[in-house]
């Protein structure tokens, strides 16, 4: 498969299909960051210059074709050569982080129009990817913030994403947060989660519990894959808003035309 498709398609198919990337790498909880969990305090001062050589070179700059043009991100664009390229050639895990999924759009345009969701709140971002989630809640006033994705070079990849929007980078834990003893946040949120049906039962346990334990507000991106419409959560959500996404993310979405915000409600 990943020899015969460019990388877009390839994640894709198994984004919006089968979800065989989280089942290979779920069982690996270690943080390649030997920092883990700390907050940086300097832009870029942990970064890897021949790393940040590689993504400053192999991702674009864009704002446009999404919900936020009020956030700049580098990510996989078709004038990038690795969205064409042979999925195998990509030297490192697959770059999830470089596509602007629509449930985190979704999430994103609704804390920049609502500050008052986020402003001096605590906010855990699972699975942030490229990170405008956090971004959104930063620029929305979050007192503290945590992203969490377990893709080391999405945590790169978020540093240099905070340096594009004036932001000082905010923590970033690159371990399976689902393994860990669960910490009191105001607010989580994640999006473009629900693609596996394993992970689904997990998420929905983990924020059963965030809920229960501490009264954690959760909010939930999804453009209506079938792994989340179909899943038993459903049963527990408020839906908050919907939107309509802008064209050039239908066309890199199958399709997919519309992202809802949903407050979970156990």
């Amino acid at each position: 498969m990943a020899s015969s498709l460019g990388w877009r398609s390839f994640a894709l198919f198994h984004v919006n299909h089968c979800g065989v990337f989280l089942k290979a790498v779920r069982s690996n909880g270690l943080s390649l960051f030997p920092w883990g969990h700390s907050p940086w305090r300097g832009t870029g001062s942990f970064l890897d210059p021949e790393m940040k050589a590689f993504l400053e070179e192999n991702t674009e700059v864009t704002s446009s074709g999404s919900l936020t043009p009020e956030i700049q991100l580098r990510l996989l664009t078709p004038r990038c050569k690795f969205w064409w390229q042979k999925a195998d050639l990509w030297p490192y895990s697959e770059p999830y982080w470089a596509i602007y999924w629509p449930g985190g759009q979704a999430l994103s345009r609704y804390l920049l129009d609502n500050p008052d969701v986020v402003k001096g709140k605590s906010v855990l971002d699972l699975g942030s990817g490229c990170g405008a989630t956090a971004i959104a809640a930063k620029m929305s006033g979050a007192s503290r913030i945590l992203a969490n994705d377990i893709d080391p070079i999405a945590g790169m990849a978020i540093i240099l994403n905070c340096e594009l929007n004036q932001l000082n980078p905010f923590p970033i834990l690159t371990k399976n947060i689902l393994d860990l003893e669960q910490e009191k946040w105001d607010l989580v949120v994640l999006g473009d989660m629900f693609y596996d049906e394993d992970l689904a039962d997990s998420l929905h346990q983990w924020l059963k519990n965030c809920f229960w334990t501490h009264r954690t507000q959760v909010l939930i991106g999804d453009p209506g894959r079938p792994q989340f419409s179909g899943h038993s959560i459903q049963h527990q959500l408020h839906k908050v808003v919907e939107y309509s996404l802008p064209e050039p993310t239908r066309r890199e979405n199958n399709g997919l035309t519309t992202s809802t915000v949903w407050d979970f409600q156990p």
